[in-house]
Formats: C-alpha cells, structure tokens, sequence
C-alpha cells in the first residue's frame, strides 16, 4: 500500500512549539501550517490579504482544533515584519520557528520584464526572506532563547537557474545562500537554518498563473518526473514537520530536495519552454495580465 500522502508523525511532535508561516494562508504555506497544528504547534500565519487570511485560519481551526493566529504583513516592508513579530511575542509569549514561504513568481522571456516586475519577485522573496530571517534572527539572539528554527522554501532551480523565471531564480538563490551562511554563523546561538526545494507541487493559485490556460496540459511537468507524478501536499508538510521539529536537531545548512529526480532528469524547471513560439507569449501574457487583473 502506499501511503506517502499520509502524515509522517501521529503525535504532538511539535507540542509547546510557536512556528510564523508567511505565505500561509494558501497553497503548499497552508499545507504544511495545517500539519504543524496537527503536531500541536501553534501557528501564525501571515500575507497581505488579511480576508483570505482569516478565512483560512477560521477553516485551519474548525479542521485542526489548534490554535492559529492570522496577521496581516507584507513581508517587504521591515517595520511590518518588526510589528509581526512583537504581535506573536505579545500573543504566545515566545517564537520557535519561522518559515520562509511568501513567494511570487511569472513566467516570461527575460528582456519583455520591466525592471519593476523584475524588483517585484526579488522584493518579495529575497528582501522578505532577509526581513523575516534578520527581524527573528536578532531577537533570538537578544532574548538568549536556545533552539530556534529557520526554514527556507527555495526550489530545485535555486543550484541550476532556470529560464524563463529568472527573477525567482535569482532571488531563490540568494535565500540559499543566506540558508547556508547563516547556518555557520548562527549556530552558536541555537539557530538551525535548513531550506526545502520542491519540484512540482502543484497549487491551484500558483499553477494558475504560471500556466494559464491549457498550458497546463502542454506542458505536463509530470512527464519530466522520474516518477511520473506530481507531488503530494503532505508529502511536503511531512518534510517541513520533521525539519521544524527536535528530531532533526543535527541537520544545519542543508537544502532537502522533493522533487522525484525532476531536477537530475533535466535542470532548469522551465527550460522546456523554450518550445513556445513569440505569438504564444503575446497571448500568454494577456492571459497572466487578465488574471491579475
């Protein structure tokens, strides 16, 4: 039988534990704050959208019983990441673990980006990695406090770049880099920094966006797993449960690849569309401009 969509841990692995997901009101952020709350931890969840916010924890809460807290930050402004951090302080007394998931991304042929669109993926995943990661860093660090975990979400393309979504792979890069930097220089105060790559897990919000359309069908990223398949949600929450919790206390530094051998089978997630003719851009841009719209 195979069960790799079934929780990894059945207990309270992470009991007592007070964990910040950004980015988890949604997609794969919601996924893995879900099962931090089935573990027992208590979970702030934060984005920009303070509605979708609290609908989702109302939901995470009705499902899980546990306790979660929505608070509205946009990840690129310091001072909002500051009162984020003060706000989970004064609610829960204390923060354990932080998970870097706030991430944009589009797909587009390099030279049609503005560099404003450009500023827009690397604000928000690089500069709001950097916010978040520092903000937490340094009251880890004032307050003493021993044992502290930081855990990236960055992509397979972070080592390898990938066309097509440069921005993101510029940015993912960097996070990696602050991953394993920051895991030698803070792992005398009691700070763990670790990093996931998922390949393609697919989200409903996400997928959308970087494949409108019947792209999706196209350019089904399936076919480029080894193991012909996309991947699971729990699959990516089991992972980001063990990281969170004190069973992976020596692991420091590493970046945990889940992606079926994507990346080994050919690098680069997006190189594939390479294949798509000028005409298909100017409608595919029409499309990602209308759904954002």
């Amino acid at each position: 039988m195979e069960n790799y969509n079934q929780p990894m841990f059945k207990a309270q692995e992470l009991k007592d534990k007070v964990i910040v997901v950004t980015g988890g009101g949604s997609g794969l952020g919601k996924s893995m704050t879900k099962y931090f709350l089935q573990l027992g931890a208590k979970v702030v969840i934060s984005s920009r959208d303070i509605d979708k916010l609290k609908n989702a924890a109302q939901e995470l809460k009705n499902e899980t019983h546990g306790e979660v807290l929505p608070i509205q930050c946009d990840v690129r402004n310091y001072n909002e990441v500051e009162a984020m951090l003060q706000t989970t302080l004064d609610t829960f007394g204390k923060v354990d673990g932080l998970l870097n998931n706030a991430a944009g991304n589009f797909i587009s042929p390099t030279e049609r980006l503005s560099a404003r669109a450009f500023d827009i993926i690397i604000d928000i995943v690089l500069k709001g990695s950097k916010n978040c990661t520092l903000a937490f860093g340094k009251h880890w660090i004032n307050s003493k406090q021993k044992n502290a975990t930081v855990l990236n979400i960055v992509t397979t393309y972070a080592s390898t770049g990938s066309a097509y979504v440069v921005p993101s792979a510029t940015a993912k890069a960097g996070v990696l880099a602050m991953t394993r930097s920051l895991a030698v220089e803070w792992a005398k105060y009691g700070i763990r920094m670790n990093a996931i790559a998922p390949g393609p897990f697919p989200t409903k919000g996400a997928w959308d966006r970087l494949l409108p359309g019947d792209l999706k069908d196209k350019f089904d990223l399936s076919k480029k797993v080894p193991l012909k398949r996309m991947g699971e949600h729990q699959e990516l929450a089991n992972l980001a449960g063990y990281l969170m919790s004190d069973y992976s206390a020596y692991i420091n530094g590493e970046v945990i690849t889940i992606d079926g051998g994507e990346w080994l089978q050919g690098a680069g997630q997006f190189n594939m569309l390479e294949q798509i003719p000028q005409e298909l851009w100017d409608q595919l841009e029409k499309m990602i401009r209308a759904k954002k719209q």
